[in-house]
């Protein structure tokens, strides 16, 4: 491949997933993949996270001329229940009681879609997150000072939700953000893309 990067999409309307890939100082554009997040039953969360990151970097495909295109999902999941992005604050507070003193598995999912061959690199991040126990005031001051309405978990851990957490354990810190960084890059570079 030439030194020129080639050309690279993300599909994500998530503004911390741009942030982060921004981080690679690598040229793409970001495109709406509008792919409807359901889960499939007897799906694991690992499971359904993989499949929504394929279809998202499938869809961004039709949307972009770019030969690469990435796609990603997180579902977190906290003794059996599904923790999706909670989408009201009733929701949240709801989450952040049954997550109090629980550990919770985040499954971040990525697929770098090489649409000239049509072929898929995908892989999947798993961070484990103690949340500590939690006050009915902590949990309210927190939901009225972070907005946390389409995060999964309802804990943002690069914002004030880190302070609800007693512990984070995972290969990659920005896994849990939305876009495991250090596999990405593995990934790109082996598609020929520059990066140091």
């Amino acid at each position: 491949m030439s030194n020129k990067n080639p050309t690279l999409a993300l599909a994500s309307t998530s503004v911390f997933r741009k942030e982060l890939l921004l981080r690679l100082q690598i040229a793409f554009e970001v495109v709406d993949p509008r792919v409807e997040e359901t889960q499939i039953s007897n799906e694991t969360a690992e499971e359904c996270a993989s499949r929504l990151s394929v279809l998202k970097a499938h869809a961004g495909s039709q949307l972009s001329s770019a030969r690469f295109v990435i796609g990603s999902d997180q579902v977190a999941e906290c003794d059996g229940r599904r923790l999706g992005k909670p989408g009201s604050k009733k929701s949240a507070r709801e989450q952040l009681m049954f997550s109090s003193g629980n550990f919770a598995d985040f499954f971040t999912a990525v697929c770098v879609h090489d649409v000239e061959r049509n072929r898929d690199h995908v892989f999947v991040d798993k961070t484990v997150v103690q949340y500590r126990v939690l006050t009915d005031l902590e949990i309210d001051r927190y939901l009225d000072s972070e907005d946390v309405l389409s995060c999964a978990g309802s804990a943002k851990s690069e914002g004030l939700g880190i302070s609800l957490l007693d512990s984070i354990s995972g290969v990659d810190p920005t896994a849990l953000v939305g876009l495991p960084l250090i596999q990405l890059a593995k990934s790109l570079r082996s598609f020929g893309f520059l990066i140091p």
